[in-house]
């Protein structure tokens, strides 16, 4: 198993912002690949069909758009998988395909069902391909015929909101964001749900999760303590209350599952 992130090409970086590679990666039956809350939305190609297991259980094609992710999803699928997951910038999502970003929270949709998808047979060049070069080279002009299409340019006042929120780590003053795009609350909210697809305090308490969720991935902790206060939490049993809620696991649940998938694919 190969895993990498892959710095997006200049021409589509304003809108993608990472990319995420798992190259053969071997599931054993009952065990899922996670997709946990990290506050982007965005689209993966799968090279197998799969199932999306959340409390709307679902089958997921090779190629599929998804939205904001709150309730924990598991991707379960059998033999060897290689997945490419191209995450947006948050407020991306009504820009590029010109639907609130709400109608997508927690759900996903066939890609291939859209345009340019559609025309330009996106799914089956991905399934053809014979590397993860050519993939990636299809993926990206796929994106670029997106941003020549868009409806609409970037809302640059929830862009600067989601990248505050973000670099804060959740914990910047929403109030204080308001004041500064002089809007009331009422639009506030009103346009984090169609741009975001989830309310402000939602999406700060999804960056406070995503900051303390890379640490402990990263093993850049010594105690759980030490992660709960250096993300704003106010004690170790606030963070486990929301670790447990974005993820359904513990965090030592989550680490000894993320060992034994490290371990089935060493």
């Amino acid at each position: 198993m190969k895993l990498q992130s892959v710095i997006p090409d200049p021409s589509i970086a304003d809108y993608i912002s990472k990319i995420f590679v798992i190259e053969d990666c071997k599931l054993l039956p009952g065990m899922g690949f996670p997709f946990i809350a990290n506050g982007y939305p965005g689209f993966v190609f799968q090279t197998a069909s799969s199932e999306l297991v959340t409390s709307k259980n679902k089958k997921a094609d090779h190629l599929f758009l998804f939205g904001q992710t709150i309730e924990p999803v598991e991707l379960y699928t059998t033999g060897h998988l290689t997945l490419i997951a191209y995450f947006f910038h948050p407020p991306v999502l009504k820009t590029l395909f010109g639907f609130n970003a709400n109608e997508l929270t927690d759900t996903s949709i066939d890609l291939n069902q859209l345009q340019p998808a559609k025309e330009m047979n996106l799914k089956e060049q991905l399934i053809n391909a014979t590397s993860l070069n050519e993939r990636l080279h299809l993926m990206n002009n796929y994106v670029s015929k997106l941003i020549r299409a868009n409806h609409s340019t970037i809302n640059s006042e929830i862009f600067f909101a989601a990248k505050s929120m973000q670099r804060n780590k959740g914990l910047a003053s929403l109030r204080n964001i308001q004041n500064e795009l002089r809007v009331s609350e009422r639009t506030f909210r009103r346009l984090f749900d169609s741009h975001i697809g989830v309310s402000p305090k939602l999406f700060s308490r999804i960056c406070q999760f995503d900051s303390a969720f890379q640490q402990l991935n990263q093993n850049q902790f010594s105690k759980l303590s030490d992660v709960a206060y250096e993300n704003g939490y106010a004690d170790q049993s606030h963070f486990l209350r929301s670790f447990k809620a974005f993820t359904s696991y513990s965090p030592s649940e989550y680490l000894k599952n993320s060992s034994d998938f490290l371990l089935l694919n060493s």
